[in-house]
């Protein structure tokens, strides 16, 4: 028969066990790991970004998810691209847009970023398996990425924002 004593000291210990292992859970799973999920880019050329991750070390990595049809995403992107060379001789960083168009807008993509100007790397999520990934329901939706691990993600723009997204490079 167990006292009372006994008791609360196995008590305190399997809420200490609890504790620790809940802290480890949370430790081991914040750091996501990137899955292999092919992208291709506007030429064809397949990659994933648990690559793209890896080659870029210790480089932030920026990732944004839009689509053709979605007005700030494309209006993001243009005020990203007015100042992405600047921006890249103060911190160089990668930037890489990934469209979710799906297969009946996808053929648009490579024209309408033509037409942009648009100085970054552009990448398709066709089936929007990435974006299902790494849990983006909306977009626009940015990503930064360093020493392989996200460590920003922002969800919607406001013109202006672009600032915001500068800086926080600049900070890394």
């Amino acid at each position: 028969m167990l006292t009372s004593l006994q008791i609360f000291y196995m008590h305190n210990k399997i809420c200490y066990l609890v504790f620790a292992f809940i802290l480890t859970a949370n430790i081991c799973f914040s750091q996501e790991s990137f899955p292999t999920t092919k992208l291709k880019s506007v030429s064809g050329k397949e990659i994933t970004l648990a690559e793209i991750a890896k080659l870029a070390k210790d480089t932030p990595v920026v990732v944004s998810f839009w689509a053709t049809w979605c007005i700030p995403c494309v209006t993001e992107l243009d005020n990203i691209n007015e100042e992405f060379k600047d921006r890249q001789a103060v911190k160089p960083f990668k930037f890489i847009a990934v469209s979710i168009d799906d297969s009946r807008t996808a053929q648009r993509v490579k024209p309408f970023i033509k037409g942009k100007g648009w100085q970054f790397d552009v990448l398709m999520d066709i089936n929007s398996d990435l974006k299902r990934a790494l849990n983006v329901t909306d977009i626009p939706h940015l990503l930064i990425i360093k020493d392989n691990k996200v460590v920003y993600r922002h969800t919607g723009y406001i013109s202006g924002q672009e600032d915001d997204l500068f800086n926080k490079i600049k900070s890394l």
